[in-house]
């Protein structure tokens, strides 16, 4: 089967070489990435809840990548690097455009962020249009607004990109409340569904250019709040309600009209008799939202992989990528971590040119093709990741790196190796064994290679918050410190963000602790009120609340389930006006966990 498979690579070869019936016709090139979908959020990648079958049919005809990655837990960074092949960082784009403004309970301050992708940038349209492609960029751009446009970057045509980083609306007329309309869609009939919308440009796009070689990209909004869908879809789909499982019917009803998208675009491409010609290439920017974006409840979860977009663990940059066309073995799944920074010299190989020199990306042909496809060992390589910003989906600033098995994580705002995750994603994919007391060597080593790729990379770092005011009273007096603004100090203990936790958790190891700075502008005895929670047989721990020489310890109480909180109060501090630390550590852990911890208040006593 291999000799037949490589007779046939030898004759196709991506349309690089010449059979001896005549020329080939060079490939068409079509990337599709859909916006904030989960690694996990399709029926071949695991969903029984989604259903996804154009897409998983497209997986059974291609190259399914297991373990692929995103550049950025957020959307500009990552499409940057998928386009140019190169590490957003080294535009100094580091997080979604505009970005958000530093905010006084954040201990650091980002650094400045550019318009968008630099026009000294080379996309793949510029890589390609000069051998002739029709280049098209149809849907979300995000990477610039006026003079950063997908028509500056190389792309003949453009319609529904802009500055913008959601949809101006989801059905038409797609305006925003300003007025402004999505480019090339200011005809759309009222109640039109933008995934179809998009669609059908796409399927435009591919019959007039059906004569020559064309480069589509299809970047849909889809499935990106605000969500909406079809109601007919939504309809088809149950909401169960369970914490911690796929189950929004609406986010289930967008994946339906993306998948759809995905089967008439293939459709069109037979129709216009290039399907057999055509390298279909389908991904996401970054992880699935699996954390509360205003009133809407999670789009998904990403279980078994750790937290979702805007972090950097597994769940906020793993993403699906599957690789279909011609000399591109049906079914293949390949395991070997790859990211999205492989597309653009991937593409340009497969188009029979040569990658640009200087690329952080490498042609993947080799790796789907024997005799790697065959199992054969893959040249080990780093994949990292740099990220100086908080999230909106309440991550925290840092950088990470994969090599091999073993992934390696650093906290900006607490610098130092001895401070950072270590996980072996071989035996723990889900990241919940933090390895750095046992593999410290390993940490160390990986620590400096990631300084030295910041370094080549000209990676721009955070200063202090001039602005930093944390946990300032409300205007009641009340100090409310949650789980979210904790600082952690050990190995397992963590802020866990999904919203039926929201808490401190894991805390499995009696050695770790968590601390909040805090603000009291009025002096005054403070009552001090905690939300615990505690599972069945593991109450009675003693915890410490400590506030300079004054502790408060409080014994855990049994409150059935970790995740049923309840409100309980360990005493009263007094408290003078400035800046303080209250830090909570266990004395005691005569269970498996010490308990769980969403929030902490301060009240003024009267």
């Amino acid at each position: 089967m291999l000799q037949c498979f490589i007779l046939v690579l030898s004759q196709v070869s991506f349309g690089q070489t010449v059979q001896k019936t005549g020329p080939q016709p060079k490939v068409n090139l079509v990337l599709i990435v859909a916006d904030d979908l989960g690694a996990r959020d399709l029926g071949f990648a695991g969903s029984s809840y989604h259903k996804t079958p154009a897409l998983d049919q497209l997986a059974k005809d291609g190259a399914q990548f297991s373990q692929a990655y995103a550049a950025c837990p957020v959307c500009s960074p990552s499409r940057a690097g998928i386009l140019t092949g190169k590490h957003p960082a080294r535009f100094g784009l580091t997080d979604w455009l505009p970005g958000r403004a530093d905010l006084p309970q954040q201990r650091l301050a980002r650094p400045p962020l550019p318009a968008g992708l630099p026009l000294e940038a080379v996309t793949l349209a510029e890589m390609l249009a000069p051998g002739g492609y029709a280049t098209g960029h149809i849907g979300k751009w995000h990477l610039g607004g006026k003079g950063l446009m997908p028509t500056d970057q190389g792309f003949a045509v453009n319609i529904g990109g802009d500055h913008s980083g959601t949809a101006k609306g989801y059905f038409a007329p797609y305006k925003d409340k300003a007025g402004e309309v999505m480019p090339g869609l200011e005809n759309g009939p009222a109640g039109e569904y933008l995934t179809d919308r998009l669609t059908t440009e796409a399927e435009k796009f591919i019959e007039r250019n059906a004569d020559k070689p064309f480069f589509l990209h299809l970047a849909h909004y889809a499935p990106h709040t605000p969500l909406a869908a079809k109601k007919e879809w939504v309809e088809k789909f149950s909401a169960t309600r369970k914490p911690g499982v796929q189950d929004n019917p609406v986010y289930a009803a967008m994946l339906a009209s993306l998948d759809e998208s995905v089967g008439r675009v293939r459709a069109a491409l037979r129709k216009a008799g290039v399907a057999e010609r055509t390298v279909l290439v389908f991904t996401s920017d970054n992880g699935g939202l699996a954390t509360l974006e205003g009133m809407q409840r999670p789009a998904t979860t990403n279980a078994p992989l750790r937290e979702g977009k805007g972090w950097l663990h597994e769940g906020g940059v793993r993403v699906p990528l599957v690789i279909a066309g011609p000399g591109i073995p049906q079914g293949v799944a390949i395991t070997r971590p790859v990211w999205g920074l492989d597309i653009a010299p991937t593409l340009v190989s497969m188009a029979g040119a040569k990658p640009p020199e200087g690329l952080d990306g490498v042609d993947l042909t080799e790796w789907i093709t024997p005799p790697m496809a065959a199992g054969k060992p893959a040249p080990e390589r780093a994949l990292w990741w740099h990220y100086p910003h908080y999230s909106n989906q309440m991550g925290r600033p840092g950088a990470s790196i994969r090599k091999g098995r073993w992934k390696y994580i650093t906290w900006f705002e607490k610098p130092g190796m001895e401070n950072g995750e270590l996980y072996d994603l071989q035996g723990d994919p889900g990241e919940n064994s933090n390895r750095i007391l046992g593999e410290r060597g390993i940490a160390e080593k990986m620590d400096r290679e990631l300084q030295d790729l910041q370094k080549a990379a000209e990676a721009r770092f955070m200063r202090p918050n001039p602005i930093y005011r944390p946990g300032a009273p409300n205007q009641n007096g009340v100090i409310v410190l949650p789980a979210s603004d904790a600082m952690v100090d050990g190995v397992q203990l963590r802020f866990e963000p999904l919203p039926h936790k929201n808490t401190l958790g894991f805390w499995v190891r009696k050695e770790d602790s968590a601390r909040w700075e805090f603000t009291v502008e009025k002096a005054g005895n403070y009552k001090l009120e905690i939300l615990q929670g505690c599972g069945t047989g593991s109450d009675g721990a003693d915890v410490a609340f400590a506030v300079g020489d004054q502790e408060l310890v409080w014994k855990v109480q049994d409150t059935g389930h970790f995740q049923n909180f309840v409100l309980r109060s360990p005493g009263e501090l007094k408290l003078v006006p400035g800046r303080h630390t209250l830090t909570v550590r266990a004395k005691t852990k005569p269970g498996g966990a010490v308990m769980d911890l969403r929030e902490v208040r301060l009240l003024p006593v009267e």
